[in-house]
């Protein structure tokens, strides 16, 4: 049996994110940052070397979660592919855009949750959903949506650090976390690229929500189970659609926005891992 493709290999890329989080830390903690040819040489070498990582983790938690049992998943397996659709959608942009500053906590998150797997396995949904490919593109589609709005909520949060920085103008001595916080794009900037991962990840939402209709009757019997799970993944989709026409139709920004991405999320992380966390850890089914 490979290693890799079992889910007690989900040490592996953990490890290796953590140690790559330490680096990011001990350059922040650094109270000079060097010549900018060579930040950025460094820069340009850990965009490679992060590279056969990200390949990695996505092979473990791909393996671990399309077995020869079948279909097996849980909220671990959903907290770790949220977390590699992130670094993925890091990595990609991050050669266009400033987001150097973003990467300490993409990292972190990205550490804690790729290690989830190993811990709890999950749980067999189906035998027979693991060998349609349909399905297989749903789940992508759906992981993809899901990564890159958990991304936008992540994004939300720096953004109300910036804030808070901008409107309390610390004195004295800068610390780890202002100094980390001064590194950051632009408030605008942030702003920007927040409602750009918004709209990708609305759209491949949409595809989710509408394609799972289909995809009840292989996992179910039934073309549509009206749980928990489904009410609040519809109500999601219904508030991030509404912060989109907010934001297209009154210019929404600032504050407002950053609560309404916030709360939009927390109702889908209740559809989509809320459930598994109670139902596999707190009830232990």
């Amino acid at each position: 049996m490979n290693i890799l493709g079992h889910s007690g290999a989900a040490w592996l890329p953990a490890l290796l994110y953590f140690l790559f989080f330490w680096k990011e830390t001990r350059i922040y903690a650094s109270q000079t940052e060097g010549p900018v040819g060579a930040t950025t040489a460094t820069a340009g070498f850990s965009q490679w070397v992060l590279l056969p990582l990200i390949l990695l983790h996505g092979y473990i938690l791909h393996e671990s979660i399309f077995t020869s049992a079948g279909f097996i998943f849980g909220f671990a397996q959903a907290l770790s592919a949220m977390a590699w659709i992130g670094v993925t959608f890091f990595w990609f942009e991050s050669w266009y855009l400033p987001m150097k500053g973003l990467r300490v906590l993409i990292l972190l998150a990205a550490a804690v949750c790729s290690l989830l797997p190993g811990l709890f396995e999950g749980h067999l949904l189906s035998e027979r959903a693991v060998h349609d490919p349909w399905f297989r593109a749903h789940f992508i589609v759906a992981n993809i949506a899901y990564g890159l709005l958990s991304l936008a909520a992540l994004h939300a949060i720096l953004m109300h650090w910036q804030d808070r920085r901008l409107h309390l103008r610390m004195q004295g001595q800068a610390n780890f976390f202002t100094r980390w916080v001064d590194r950051l794009p632009p408030l605008l900037s942030m702003e920007h690229i927040l409602f750009r991962i918004l709209i990708a990840g609305f759209v491949l939402l949409t595809l989710t929500v509408f394609s799972g209709v289909f995809f009840s009757q292989t996992l179910f019997g039934q073309p549509l189970r009206w749980d928990h799970k489904t009410v609040f993944g519809i109500l999601s989709w219904l508030m991030f659609a509404g912060l989109l026409i907010a934001r297209w139709r009154i210019g929404l920004r600032g504050l407002s926005a950053i609560r309404w991405v916030l709360g939009s999320f927390g109702v889908l992380l209740l559809a989509y891992v809320g459930s598994r966390f109670v139902l596999e850890v707190l009830i232990a089914r």
